[in-house]
């Protein structure tokens, strides 16, 4: 599948107004009428649901062109499926930039498909760009120099949260976890590690499942048998469903905390059944457009005329369109502080020079901050509670910092 925000025709006088740029500048990817950026998504495969960040991003990108773009320019996103899997990242990466020659990589999805790619990427001076992922691993800048997490909190963070908000309601709390087997759920038991120290390894029981599986449902079965009273579900959309679900079926009732990926109404507490997620704790760094407390908010009003004229078929309940209109507009930041030097070196300037950003769908207080030593958007939450229908939110903005 290939989304394309698509460009109109370079004109001969466009060409003759090229901007005057370093000649030493390298400007991949930039005509005097387009910035070609590229992404991969999983359109099909066992996380298709996280499809919708790219469908939203294009979206976007087509509003803007018809707007005027940025600083005169179209911005073209191609955006590959990559069926979730590494190998295929790694594939359709290489094809945009030896084929398509983008300027930079956006928000591609998945920890360790951007793993797979970060070194190649870097070898060839391309831009890793609000990376779909909240895995701390990419605020290494010794590692990753040329990437930024995506418009989201760390799950090392998020982690740390759920243990200090199981300990204070209860002391001698013991945590079961079941999370993805690869670096998106080794996050949540770094951070687990991190708040419990010495004593996580007597007081942490640990399964993990594969994405091709079919089901979890022994490993919640073993989890139960631990005899934990904490239950933290690390899961991507449908095995958190599979998670709640299961628990509920076998009489478990212990306090849970729900990654943040996976608190979507339509794809995870629907299938799980309403009534088996009541209680689950979670955190929010985005507004929910469901909640009525935003009826009259200006942001989300402009969200949901954008979703309405530019990604008609969505479900306009999926925060995951939230999630890439947050996105897409920290892209837009970094673009229009570009200018005309939109050299690697320059995008990567301003991707490293973001303060206090505000953006109209996330949470008030929560603002977009970078620096060259810190390549973490954001890094503020807000616990929140499913009541059966909804989540309410709950408590100040916390940092797992």
């Amino acid at each position: 599948m290939r989304f394309v925000a698509k460009i109109g025709v370079v004109s001969a006088l466009a060409v003759l107004t090229w901007p005057a740029v370093s000649l030493t500048a390298e400007m991949r990817g930039v005509t005097p009428t387009e910035i070609k950026i590229g992404q991969t998504m999983p359109y099909s495969g066992p996380v298709s649901a996280f499809g919708a960040l790219g469908k939203g991003e294009v979206g976007y990108f087509k509003m803007l062109n018809e707007r005027g773009g940025i600083n005169g320019r179209k911005v073209n996103l191609i955006s590959l499926d990559d069926g979730y899997a590494p190998p295929k990242t790694v594939e359709q990466t290489r094809r945009l930039v030896e084929s398509d020659e983008v300027a930079l990589i956006f928000s591609s999805i998945g920890t360790a498909h951007n793993t797979a790619t970060a070194k190649y990427l870097q070898s060839k001076n391309v831009p890793q760009l609000f990376i779909g992922s909240g895995a701390s691993k990419f605020a290494d800048i010794a590692q990753y120099p040329q990437a930024t997490l995506g418009v989201q909190a760390p799950f090392r963070y998020e982690a740390r949260l759920y243990v200090r908000y199981a300990l204070a309601k209860n002391p001698d709390a013991k945590f079961a976890v079941i999370s993805q087997n690869d670096d998106f759920g080794r996050d949540y038991l770094l951070g687990l590690k991190d708040a419990l120290g010495e004593k996580y390894d007597s007081l942490v029981t640990a399964a993990t499942y594969e994405v091709q599986d079919p089901t979890i449902d022994s490993q919640i079965v073993k989890l139960k048998a631990s005899g934990a009273d904490v239950f933290v579900i690390a899961a991507s959309p449908k095995f958190a469903a599979q998670s709640i679900r299961k628990a509920f079926e076998i009489g478990w009732r212990p306090m849970t905390f729900l990654s943040n990926v996976a608190v979507w109404i339509s794809t995870v507490m629907e299938p799980a059944g309403l009534d088996a997620g009541v209680g689950i704790v979670s955190t929010a760094y985005v507004k929910d457009p469901d909640d009525p407390a935003w009826k009259d908010d200006a942001g989300v009003k402009g969200w949901r005329e954008f979703m309405i004229k530019y990604v008609p078929e969505a479900d306009l309940h999926d925060t995951n369109y939230v999630n890439s209109y947050n996105s897409a507009m920290a892209l837009e930041h970094v673009l229009k502080a570009c200018g005309d030097d939109l050299s690697t070196e320059n995008i990567l300037k301003q991707a490293y020079a973001i303060k206090d950003l505000e953006l109209p769908m996330l949470l008030p207080g929560i603002k977009v901050n970078t620096s060259p030593t810190d390549h973490i958007p954001v890094d503020q939450m807000q616990f929140m509670r499913f009541n059966g229908k909804t989540w309410e939110r709950f408590g100040e903005l916390q940092t797992g910092n």
